[in-house]
């Protein structure tokens, strides 16, 4: 029997892209969440968004605060995240 090394870094390239993805949408959907309520607009509205446009897009169009809020709401997003999921960081191979 015969290990197939290449497979198993194209698997855990495919595993991990899939997760880190998964945690980049969590983490935007998460900083558009806790940044509607600072702004007084609906969150169903600010987060449906990032679907259709980059966070950059979005901030485009809002007040000029709103950069300043949207740093807080993704550290904040983000602690929230790593206490609920875990570190991101990729796993290394042993």
């Amino acid at each position: 029997m015969v290990f197939d090394l290449r497979g198993a870094l194209l698997k855990k390239a495919e595993i991990e892209s899939a997760r880190l993805d998964d945690f980049e949408f969590r983490l935007r959907a998460r900083t558009m969440r806790l940044l509607a309520p600072l702004l007084g607009v609906q969150v169903e509205d600010l987060v449906a968004r990032i679907a259709v446009e980059s966070d950059e897009a979005i901030l485009a169009t809002l007040p000029d605060t709103a950069r300043a809020w949207y740093d807080e709401a993704r550290i904040e997003a983000r602690r929230q995240l790593i206490e609920e999921r875990g570190d991101p960081t990729p796993h290394k191979l042993a």
